[in-house]
């Protein structure tokens, strides 16, 4: 391709709307453009990207048997509810578009596949004989976030390889998991990328278990804990450890203090000379579910330590059906506008004990009439603590459960991993931290949605089973742009081979000299012969803005027609390294094709 030829246009200065190098340097570079927030136009370049990513996934998925296919994005509402899981994304998730026809139908742009591809299992898988069963589709999706950010790392339209396995039993899901961690390690090996997998939260797909994959880089959203004996890594949403040794209690009677001014764990530990671990601090949420029930939680946990919304929300989720519900539509921290729809008086915040009375909550259909109450594993064998009294300005010492405060029936995990807490697979090994992006997800999804929406086979006993579904996706442009917030520098993005959009720039400094154009097309038409994928940079500009250019849009390779031909050479610079050699033209051919089949090995 001709650069004079392309839909081509960079930019000098970074646009006000991108926030982090990878956005900047896109948008920049000429990749994309901004049709609306968190909406893209996939230019030319980028687009070959994205076709080479594709590729990349597409052949690891063919290899392990998969079937290609292509789902509709309009999805009506029945099936989702079928599953239960319309109000969750339409409320409580909020991120599903969702309208309706003109028909009166509601409908909605597909955010994920589920309900569609077990329909249509449903109805086309009837015996065992035809299972195992791996279908997937490379498609763009639809998410209306709160926030889009970051270009195409978190957008309202996107493009995603999803796929789903149906089985007769775990150990067959199984072994498919298994083949698709071996194939998503092969797909991010091969982009070149440096990348995690690590242990995640299945979040609003559900499912027994599920793995992350994250690209290291400094901009990313995600937070992982790992040990550097390589034997643990998760997601901060999901990661467990061995918090620090509680230190033990120097109270001995129970009493209540005055303690002014102390409504943080800091202020209270300072004034009582004890250490955070002796503490017992009550943190208050309002659950909403899906029958429009109002719950709310009271949460004790170590004064060290602070509560993992994402467990909370599990667990929330797995008590609902003693309220009658089966989804939690919101989870908050009531501010004071809130409370005043169900507390009876003013609660004591900053102040609040393990033992706050149900007679806080005033009577209400809508509400439930008691605290749910749920006790941290971290505090649940502390003895001698310190707490709230349900007065404000002043905390209990010396308190213990069972005795001056009833234990709470549940005790859960509900404490956010940190950087420095201890390995539960080895206490010796610390977790350390570093940042991600999260570009594939696989999942063991059970037969949460079969036995929702009655998709099932017949069994060898003729017997009526629901399928055992897996689930897993990568995100094809997020894992492109993840490409280049991990490879850039001062100049422009530095494409890994494997995804570049070409894999080599002729660059002519003078189009005015005869001897540098011909040598540069007849170089242009030899590379693309051979295999190597190379742009022709002959416009009329200043070589200078032809070598930015070509830094910032990141081609691999360069080739530069210029001093060096009066001696039968042409400059050959190297983008990753900024090595420059002088090479005789009639190896230059052979050099790059040696390159680039180097760095796809």
């Amino acid at each position: 391709m001709r650069l004079s030829q392309m839909l081509f246009v960079t930019l000098r200065e970074d646009p006000a709307e991108a926030e982090i190098p990878s956005h900047k340097l896109l948008l920049r570079a000429g990749y994309i453009r901004r049709i609306a927030s968190g909406v893209y136009g996939y230019l030319p370049l980028m687009w070959r990207v994205l076709q080479k990513v594709s590729q990349i996934v597409r052949e690891e998925m063919n290899a392990t048997g998969a079937q290609e296919v292509l789902l509709p994005a309009l999805q009506p509402s029945e099936l989702w509810k079928e599953s239960g899981r319309w109000d969750t994304y339409t409320q409580a998730e909020g991120i599903m578009f969702a309208f309706t026809d003109r028909q009166k139908r509601e409908v909605s742009l597909g955010p994920t596949h589920e309900e569609v591809i077990t329909a249509i299992a449903r109805d086309m898988i009837r015996s065992y004989r035809q299972l195992p069963m791996h279908l997937y589709q490379i498609q763009t999706k639809f998410r209306d976030e709160i926030r889009p950010r970051f270009g195409l790392m978190r957008g309202r339209e996107f493009i995603m390889k999803d796929g789903y396995s149906f089985h007769t039993s775990e150990e067959s899901l199984k072994e498919t998991y298994r083949d698709m961690d071996r194939a998503y390690r092969n797909m991010f090996t091969r982009t070149g990328l440096k990348f995690r997998p690590v242990d995640a939260d299945s979040g609003a797909i559900g499912g027994s278990g599920s793995q992350e994959f994250m690209v290291l880089a400094e901009a990313g959203e995600d937070e992982i804990l790992f040990t550097e004996d390589e034997q643990y890594s998760a997601n901060t949403e999901k990661a467990v450890s061995l918090p620090m040794d509680a230190v033990p209690s120097s109270f001995t009677t129970f009493e209540t203090l005055d303690t002014p001014n102390t409504p943080t764990i800091g202020t209270l530990a300072a004034l009582l000379k004890c250490s955070p671990t002796q503490i017992v601090k009550n943190v208050l949420y309002q659950a909403v579910y899906d029958t429009g029930l109002t719950v709310l939680v009271l949460v004790s946990i170590r004064g060290d330590q602070d509560v993992n919304e994402v467990k909370l929300t599990n667990e929330l989720v797995r008590v609902a059906p003693q309220f009658g519900a089966s989804t939690l539509l919101a989870l908050t921290v009531p501010d004071a506008e809130a409370q005043k729809k169900w507390a009876a008086k003013p609660l004591p915040l900053g102040y609040i004990s393990p033992g706050l009375e149900d007679d806080y909550i005033v009577s209400s259909k809508s509400v439930h009439p008691k605290f749910l109450r749920l006790l941290d594993q971290t505090a649940a064998e502390l003895t001698n603590f310190v707490t709230g009294s349900n007065e404000s300005g002043f905390h209990t010492v010396g308190g213990n459960w069972g005795a001056e405060f009833p234990k709470p029936e549940r005790i859960v995990d509900v404490r956010k991993a940190r950087p420095g807490d201890r390995a539960v697979h080895d206490p010796s090994q610390e977790l350390k931290s570093a940042r991600g992006i999260e570009v594939g997800h696989i999942f063991q999804l059970g037969t949460k949605y079969s036995t929702r929406m009655g998709a099932t086979y017949t069994n060898e006993q003729g017997e009526e089973k629901p399928f055992v579904m897996g689930c897993y996706g990568v995100g094809v442009s997020r894992l492109a742009q993840a490409a280049v917030e991990q490879n850039h520098d001062k100049d422009g993005i530095i494409w890994p081979v494997a995804i570049a959009p070409y894999h080599a720039i002729v660059v002519i400094p003078n189009i005015s000299d005869a001897t540098q154009v011909s040598t540069a097309e007849t170089l242009y038409a030899d590379l693309n012969a051979a295999g190597v994928e190379t742009l022709l940079d002959d416009r009329d500009e200043r070589a200078g803005v032809k070598f930015k250019d070509a830094e910032l849009v990141g081609i691999p390779y360069r080739v530069v027609t210029g001093r060096s031909l009066k001696d039968g050479k042409v400059e050959v610079v190297q983008r990753a390294s900024k090595a420059s050699q002088d090479i005789p033209i009639e190896d230059v051919v052979t050099t790059l094709k040696q390159w680039v089949t180097d760095a796809l090995q």
